[in-house]
């Protein structure tokens, strides 16, 4: 194969993702837009939909519990993350060795063991139907994964960088909030976005855990619209929009990063 074909066979194949993973996504667009119920094209935009699908889906208050749960999930991820990484990629903690590859045994876990013994222990003190309980639970689900991460960043920054931070009278905490963390910004930035589309993105924890209609999420919110407008797949395809909105600009906001973050992450450890 010459260098040519190769390099349009590339391109081909490209595309044809490409084509794969937004046919949908515009599907859904012009369904949303579209004035028949049944959502099929027409050259008539009705954006009206969007409106209707908000007031009658009651979104507003879906929205609000979904960023009150992703917002104080992911900050409390990364900070932990932040730690855990510090500590076994840095500062090689007395029984690093043990207690690292027990934290990572939480990658191994399913959702679906750990949820039936959640749900009773959390029913016991109080933190059913609670934003608090599923804040807790994403933290717990997140931890493993951001401890791995953020000690491969760490470790894959230059010794020679914070021994010098250390021999200008750097402490241990400044060495972390002023030398590590600027550096590894990329990285952080990734996990952030991951962390942000999994929390927003669950069903299946606020589903078992959420039964009051005036604290789901909009992943509940979309499920309990779904059962109650399935003739009007318009309105439906609009509040999909709505609710996968703001991750969509949170990823425009951060996609260089992003795709620097994980290119980098892919050369680590």
């Amino acid at each position: 194969m010459t260098r040519k074909s190769e390099t349009v066979l590339n391109y081909f194949v490209l595309l044809l993702f490409t084509a794969v993973v937004m046919l949908p996504i515009l599907w859904t667009l012009l369904a949303a837009l579209s004035p028949n119920m049944d959502g099929s094209a027409s050259t008539d935009l009705q954006w009206s939909n969007f409106a209707s699908a908000w007031t009658r889906g009651s979104l507003g208050q879906a929205l609000l519990a979904s960023t009150v749960i992703t917002v104080g999930a992911v900050i409390l991820q990364v900070l932990l993350a932040l730690g855990s990484g510090y500590a076994f990629g840095v500062l090689d903690v007395v029984g690093g060795r043990v207690l690292f590859p027990v934290i990572l045994l939480g990658l191994m876990l399913s959702t679906e063991a750990l949820i039936i013994p959640l749900y009773f222990q959390f029913r016991e003190i109080g933190l059913i139907n609670s934003w608090l309980g599923l804040i807790v639970i994403h933290v717990g689900m997140g931890v493993p994964f951001g401890a791995f991460w953020m000690r491969a960043t760490f470790r894959a920054i230059p010794g020679s960088l914070v021994e010098s931070a250390r021999i200008d009278g750097a402490g241990t905490w400044r060495v972390l909030w002023g030398i590590l963390v600027p550096v590894s910004r990329p990285a952080i930035l990734t996990l952030v976005l991951l962390n942000a589309m999994w929390t927003w993105n669950d069903y299946f924890v606020a589903l078992i855990m959420i039964s009051d209609p005036t604290k789901q999420p909009v992943t509940l919110a979309l499920g309990a619209f779904q059962g109650r407008f399935t003739t009007e797949f318009n309105t439906m395809a609009a509040a999909a929009v709505i609710i996968c909105l703001p991750i969509l600009v949170l990823y425009a906001f951060f996609q260089r990063q992003f795709i620097h973050g994980v290119l980098s992450g892919a050369i680590k450890e």
